[in-house]
């Protein structure tokens, strides 16, 4: 069945943000890889004006790719920013680009749109020329219209169409355009919702309103696994849902949904669980995780560890289970009417979810469209799909209305699934020359990556609905050993990952593995140079062969250098330093971290650098942005943030119980790009989380003496 976008418009009115949507019917999504012949019109269309209308399967988390892929198409097709809209993540009508995960936003939605401009550039000229009846090379390109050399007989890009749109494939081997003609890659060009955030503009799911539209609220269990025993309607509601243990109401306003959810929670029996394990500290989580039974991956084998070999040095290092805490709790939005579902959801993959969601409803994915639309803060898998989820099983139990759903602060905090507590055990031999010979890494994990994926059992209230998906929920093991393998130049290594399945939820959180891997890494780095009697910078460099590696080391020395000259304070400041290359095959990132202590021994980081190597940089002011804002996030996680829990369940329901860094407390930053245009663009997003948390961790070394290798660094009172 097709339905138009103008169909949907009167199925579904109109939104008060600005996501009213036209009457084109929904494309076939084009493929995400770059190198597959998608067709044009998947990626670009030409709008009645003129302008340009850019389709990503991609979602606006901040960090920009909605005007990086506004800057590279209007790039290829020599036209002002004014003059490109951009359309992101919605099923049947943008791109089905998976998840917008892994950094790699800009290699694979960005790149692809910029061959497509680049093909739609070429078809553009040809139609031009026949219409002109000029040869294309007589044709030039400006600001949304093409001429001839002489700037006679403009034509918009509409003109050249009439009411036809771009077609045809990408080719295999499209010509772009020569990087020394560029005039908007490479600046740093604003996005415009910085503004609207800052005033509090409506622009997030939880701003969306619709006439008419009704709220609602979901009663959890007390605890994993816990099944309805009993629950009684609540009087003076829309509706009390029952469906299995899934529990919920449905009121005519969002306060008295809350007060029907209290009165809800207060009345309902649960069964009882099996218990968590009860720990009191770190270094018991650490040793309960050890214990549990574990499956064995090697990761990296080379050289020669089987022969005797004396470390120099062995460390452990934690990192516990931490949270997304967005600051927005989960919200979604859902409306059954005629057959159809509609989803409104800031999931970070709209096709996944619709897959998920056809699976846990029965209904076919024909019957779903699922629509992105930004949330207020989250990097990796929190509540959206689930909140999504939610809505839907709401929303066909009382079809024709919209439904929103809004998750409470404590909602969150027990039933997101968080980033997996990780224990690292790291042992090296240097040489007499300080260099080291043998490295042998061991790390502990549950799964860094347990989104829907198309999988019903994913989703947190499939598992409670009255044929429950009860299949434990699969997950992405290899994000574990992110970044385990260092990138440094040594003979013998041996890295293995164990895989426990732990007693809390988890799945993908900013970075997955890496933040923890690379905070031992190069923790445990700064020991050795510390071992071998050289200068942590020195030590480093001695053990890299890749040039771009040692040019981000060598630039923040001289930036960190000149910096702490120039501060004329009394303070007495420690520094601290790390690198990674993320992935070990993308961007590259040095930080650098200064601390002191207080008269009460208080650690306190006053300022955080870094330099990133992104290769090409397509708007160096993105860059930094999320270079910034990955080090001040990687500054909470190691100095504050742990999931508690007790024997029942998550403990840590709000901002007194899991501390975050306040704005006082976050850092200065200061952030050099260096631009690679010869080279590929590569995802930033993830580059700085592991080394700021090693930077941060040696720098209060440096200040106290005492190395501090189990997360967080200040303890939060139980």
């Amino acid at each position: 069945m097709q339905r138009t976008r103008r169909d949907f418009l009167k199925t579904a009115g109109c939104l008060t943000i600005g996501f009213c949507l036209g009457g084109r019917p929904w494309p076939q999504p084009a493929s995400s890889n770059p190198g597959d012949n998608a067709s044009i019109d998947a990626w670009l269309e030409i709008l009645a004006d003129g302008r340009l209308r850019v389709l990503t399967g991609k979602l606006e988390l901040g960090q920009g790719i909605r005007t990086a892929v506004a800057q590279v198409a209007a790039e290829e097709l020599d036209m002002d920013m004014s003059q490109v809209e951009v359309t992101m993540a919605e099923t049947g009508r943008t791109p089905n680009e998976g998840y917008t995960a892994g950094s790699n936003s800009i290699e694979s939605s960005a790149m692809s749109v910029r061959r497509a401009a680049a093909a739609a550039r070429e078809q553009l000229i040809r139609l031009a020329a026949e219409k002109l009846k000029v040869p294309p090379n007589d044709l030039v390109l400006s600001r949304g219209r093409i001429s001839t050399n002489s700037g006679a007989n403009p034509l918009t890009f509409a003109e050249i169409l009439d009411g036809r749109q771009l077609t045809g494939s990408v080719a295999q081997q499209i010509t772009l355009k020569p990087k020394n003609a560029y005039k908007l890659v490479g600046k740093p060009i604003p996005r415009e919702d910085t503004a609207k955030i800052v005033k509090g503009d409506p622009i997030y799911v939880h701003d969306l309103r619709f006439p008419g539209m009704v709220h609602a609220r979901v009663v959890r269990p007390p605890a994993y696994g816990a099944r309805l025993l009993h629950a009684e309607n609540v009087p003076g509601i829309i509706k009390t849902v029952i469906n299995g243990s899934f529990l919920a109401v449905i009121a005519e306003n969002e306060y008295q949904a809350i007060q029907a959810q209290q009165l809800l929670r207060k009345n309902a029996t649960w069964s009882a669980t099996p218990p968590l394990p009860k720990l009191d500290s770190e270094h018991q989580l650490a040793d309960y995780l050890l214990s549990l039974p574990a499956k064995t991956e090697q990761v990296t084998k080379k050289g020669n560890l089987t022969q005797t070999y004396t470390p120099s040095l062995k460390a452990r290092y934690f990192k516990p289970y931490i949270m997304h805490g967005a600051t927005g709790p989960s919200c979604a939005i859902a409306l059954y009417e005629n057959n159809i579902l509609h989803i409104w959801t800031h999931s970070q993959g709209v096709y996944p979810l619709r897959e998920s969601l056809a699976k846990m409803l029965r209904l076919p994915v024909d019957n779903i469209h699922v629509k992105g639309v930004p949330g207020s803060g989250c990097y990796g898998h929190n509540g959206a799909d689930d909140v999504a989820a939610d809505a839907a099983l709401l929303a066909m139990a009382y079809p024709n209305k919209h439904i929103r759903v809004q998750w409470m602060r404590e909602d969150e905090n027990a039933w997101e699934p968080y980033g997996s507590a990780m224990v690292m055990d790291v042992e090296a031999s240097l040489d007499k020359d300080g260099k080291i010979t043998h490295w042998k890494y061991g790390l502990w994990s549950d799964t860094h990556g347990a989104r829907p994926g198309g999988n019903a059992d994913n989703l947190l209230p499939a598992r409670y609905i009255e044929s429950p998906f009860t299949a434990k929920p699969s997950g992405f093991s290899g994000g574990a050993y992110r970044n385990a393998t260092p990138y440094y130049s040594i003979p013998n290594q041996l890295v293995e990952a164990h895989f426990f399945d732990g007693p809390l939820r988890t799945s993908s959180l900013r970075s997955l593995g890496a933040y923890a891997n690379l905070f031992a890494i190069e923790s445990f780095m700064d020991e050795l140079s510390e071992k071998a009697g050289k200068d942590p910078y020195e030590f480093r460099l001695l053990h890299l062969e890749d040039q771009r590696a040692k040019d981000v080391l060598l630039k923040l020395k001289e930036l960190t250098t000149t910096s702490l000259q120039l501060e004329a304070s009394s303070l007495q400041l420690s520094l601290g330093i790390a690198f990674s290359r993320y992935e070990n095959t993308k961007s590259y990132c040095a930080v650098a971290a200064s601390v002191s202590l207080d008269a009460k021994k208080n650690i306190h980081v006053h300022k955080m650098w870094a330099v990133i190597d992104a290769g090409e940089a397509i708007n160096p002011d993105g860059i930094k942005n999320q270079t910034e804002g990955g080090m001040v996030q990687s500054a909470s996680w190691t100095l504050y943030e742990e999931v508690k829990f007790n024997e029942r369940h998550i403990t840590s329901l709000n901002w007194n119980t899991y501390r975050v860094s306040r704005f006082p407390q976050a850092p200065a930053t200061e952030v050099i790009v260096i631009d690679r245009p010869t080279e590929k663009p590569v995802g930033a997003g993830e580059a700085a989380q592991g080394p700021a948390a090693a930077a941060i961790a040696n720098a209060v070394y440096r200040a106290t003496g005492t190395r501090v290798r189990y997360l967080p660094l200040i303890k939060s009172p139980s």
